[in-house]
């Protein structure tokens, strides 16, 4: 579907403010669409400037009700109409006013009743809303559709002053709350002059007994709250009082109901507010759920990562008592492998994130590194790039691979020549690099890392085959010795 800005391109003179005040309207109109059961078609002038009369308008949005059916079976977004082919819309547009009262026309099958408002910025139109519903669905209204219907009035009056949608705490709308779930009318001092089936329903399951209308709706929320600290007792009466846009969530032992507030004015005044419920209970089980998960998660990896580390002291302890130096010096290529695997998982326990940031992993894996090295004062590390967050699968084993790489470089490359080590990463849209470069002796004529009986290097190829599903290249240059590591993402 094309852009707005698509739409109007060398067709409108809308700046951006006017163009974000269109995408406010739209993500909050199906609020709208549900109190008057109407499908809602947003339509923007086509004209070089606002001095000019426009030639026409271009349908740049539509929304269908959740609350009754649909009377367009396809979209019109990108619909164009001349002017003087819908008389209501110039006339909105024109007189800055909404047109209503007006006579069903029949479409296919039905009639269908048509209404226009104007959206106004500033002292400017910028929009037209075409408002669509079946005339026949109107004639025996009951007492919810006639007070949805005062509702919708009272709204579409606020965005032809201009004061809908909300411009403070739009964010309070995220995540949505639909009219269906639960409406309550407030009057201006918040007590409550209509409570929809699915509102008393809500409460009720909260514990609350007798008749809703008439209570203050602060009072009754507080009531079956069971947080009972002072505080929150005056959170929740004040911002269910429908003075200002506020977002309240009341918890017991019967559910959770999430409760958005909004004040309905006219002229700047306050003339009461709606209040829009939504059982959240299944919702916030889920999320405590997830809580838990995560801390769960978070703990395993802290005990991986202790007894990683209790067998890598026992390894150490035994090289210790081993007169063998080859014997010795395995037992400590296996402890700093498995301080290499126990440095994600401790990464991993100390972070909220399911993933591992890996840039600083590969930072605390080079300055081990560095510290074991005979020649720690005379070399000199450089790191580039970043590589980011990186799933676990991953990380493990290229930490491992890593490791192995930069000790192959310490101990042969640069154990006696050399003084520098490069090690650049990158990241593309769909995979990896590091390379490892340093400037020592570099590799001997004939080298195949296929044939090498060297065990860390034997360690790598299999591991990136293997696990990283990737390539590793060494390769000798005039300079030194490189190493090239890729892998998929």
């Amino acid at each position: 579907m094309p852009k707005l800005e698509e739409f109007l391109r060398d067709r409108s003179p809308l700046d951006a403010k006017q163009i974000r005040r269109i995408r406010e309207l739209t993500s909050d109109w199906q609020l709208l669409a549900d109190l008057s059961f109407a499908d809602l078609i947003l339509w923007v002038p086509l004209r070089k400037d606002f001095k000019t009369w426009p030639s026409g308008y271009v349908a740049v949005a539509h929304i269908r009700p959740t609350t009754a059916a649909t009377v367009f079976n396809q979209d019109v977004i990108g619909d164009e109409i001349e002017w003087g082919a819908r008389p209501r819309i110039d006339q909105a547009l024109s007189e800055a006013e909404i047109i209503r009262d007006t006579q069903p026309e029949k479409f296919g099958e039905i009639f269908i009743k048509e209404e226009t408002i104007p959206v106004i910025l500033g002292d400017q139109v910028i929009a037209v809303i075409s408002r669509h519903r079946n005339a026949e669905l109107m004639r025996q209204p009951s007492r919810l559709e006639l007070n949805y219907r005062e509702v919708a009035h009272n709204v579409y009056r606020m965005v032809a002053e201009g004061t809908f949608p909300y411009t403070e705490h739009s964010e309070l709308f995220d995540p949505a709350v639909r009219v269906g779930d639960g409406l309550i009318r407030l009057d201006i001092n918040g007590a409550i002059i209509y409570a929809s089936p699915n509102a008393k329903s809500a409460f009720s399951r909260m514990g609350w007994a007798g008749e809703l209308e008439g209570n203050n709706l602060g009072q009754a929320a507080r009531s079956v709250s069971v947080v009972k600290l002072e505080a929150h007792e005056e959170a929740i009466e004040v911002g269910l009082s429908g003075k200002a846009l506020r977002r309240v969530e009341i918890e017991n032992a019967g559910g959770t109901v999430d409760l958005l507030a909004l004040p309905l004015l006219a002229g700047g005044d306050r003339i009461g507010a709606i209040v829009l419920l939504q059982n959240v209970t299944e919702l916030r089980r889920r999320e405590r759920e997830l809580v838990t998960k995560d801390a769960t998660i978070r703990e395993i990896h802290h005990r991986v990562k202790n007894n990683l580390q209790t067998v890598s002291a026992l390894l150490r302890l035994q090289s210790r008592r081993i007169e063998d130096p080859a014997a010795s010096a395995a037992l400590n290529e296996a402890v700093r492998r498995i301080a290499s695997i126990a440095l994600v998982h401790e990464t991993l326990s100390s972070s909220a994130e399911a993933s591992v940031a890996f840039d600083d992993v590969l930072d605390r894996l080079v300055a081990h590194a560095l510290d074991l090295s005979p020649r720690m004062g005379q070399l000199r590390i450089a790191r580039t790039g970043e590589l980011g967050a990186l799933d676990p699968r991953i990380a493990t084993p290229l930490s491992l691979v890593v490791t192995e790489l930069i000790h192959n470089a310490l101990e042969h490359g640069l154990a006696e020549s050399g003084n520098h080590l490069t090690i650049t990463v990158g990241r593309g849209e769909s995979g990896a690099e590091i390379t490892i470069f340093d400037d020592g002796v570099g590799l001997p004529k004939g080298f195949s890392l296929a044939e090498s009986s060297n065990l860390g290097l034997q360690i790598v190829r299999t591991l990136t085959e293997n696990e990283l599903r990737g390539n590793i290249d060494l390769v000798r240059t005039p300079a030194g010795t490189e190493a090239r590591l890729t892998f998929p993402i």
